[in-house]
């Protein structure tokens, strides 16, 4: 399965006509095609923010026909629909380094090679360990995009203004869950209390400036320029919701350089079985 199948079928121009998908027709579909392309170090901060996309878009696929009701069956595949778009489209550009797809980066990568960040590999728990994730990885992505659109890499811009604006709907529903849980019965507070303390670990390694950064200058967003932006909305909410951030330490987390938590392996091998086990399938 390609990711273009996996977000569904495209409609038909003529119910009765040809209803082949070639690949222009996919290459059209995401954003910042016919760039130039991606340098060494472009082609890795792609690949950062791809990966993040591709593996929370890939947790919270789990949700479907699990969710707690019928709309959050609907909202989360959504929302999960929406970040294999962006995936696509920031894979699309890191193999323009090299000549691989989507789908190779995707499918045929090893967990060393990935360069997601740790929070997005955090196992979905109960529904509100997945909501706890979410906001934290919701509200990061808003900020960074809000600011990735000031890129001077017109793909990246190109990329960060489509994405900005299904993120901010992201954050949204994140956010009224958030409130909700918190102010529900005890038990929900409870377990939204728990699952922040359970993911805040992994906040900060969102946030770390390394050598890459740097070398990409203007292109890329300094992630720890996001920080305030990213405190000051979770203050707002814990405040509405009468909860404090938890004190906890930071994670010595790698992900950013192919170090990466026990979870991940168990999160690449459902996601890749499929196209390594009937390379090159189509249907």
């Amino acid at each position: 399965m390609t990711l273009r199948q996996a977000q569904g079928p495209i409609p038909e121009a003529d119910a009765h006509g040809d209803v082949s998908v070639d690949e222009l027709q996919l290459s059209q579909e995401l954003s910042g095609v016919g760039a130039v392309a991606a340098s060494a170090d472009i082609a890795e901060y792609a690949l950062r923010l791809g990966d993040d996309a591709l593996i929370l878009s890939q947790q919270l696929g789990a949700w479907i026909s699990r969710a707690p009701e019928l709309e959050e069956d609907v909202a989360l595949g959504n929302i999960a629909l929406d970040l294999l778009g962006h995936a696509r489209s920031f894979l699309h550009y890191a193999g323009s380094f090299d000549g691989r797809s989507e789908d190779d980066l995707a499918f045929f990568r090893d967990e060393p090679a990935f360069r997601c960040a740790w929070i997005v590999q955090q196992p979905n728990g109960d529904f509100a360990q997945t909501i706890a994730r979410q906001f934290v990885a919701a509200t990061y992505m808003f900020e960074l995009y809000s600011a990735l659109r000031a890129s001077s890499d017109a793909t990246f811009a190109a990329i960060a203004e489509k994405s900005l604006k299904e993120v901010d709907y992201h954050r949204d529903h994140a956010v009224q869950w958030m409130l909700r849980l918190a102010g529900g019965t005890e038990e929900s507070r409870a377990r939204i209390i728990r699952a922040n303390a359970d993911v805040w670990p992994y906040v900060d390694e969102l946030f770390r400036d390394d050598e890459l950064i740097e070398r990409l200058g203007d292109a890329a967003v300094r992630p720890s320029s996001l920080r305030p932006g990213f405190d000051a909305v979770v203050d707002t909410v814990f405040a509405e919701a009468e909860l404090s951030v938890p004190a906890v330490a930071a994670s010595s987390a790698g992900g950013r350089h192919g170090a990466h938590a026990t979870p991940l392996g168990h999160i690449l091998a459902e996601m890749q079985v499929l196209a390594r086990r009937h390379p090159g399938a189509t249907w």
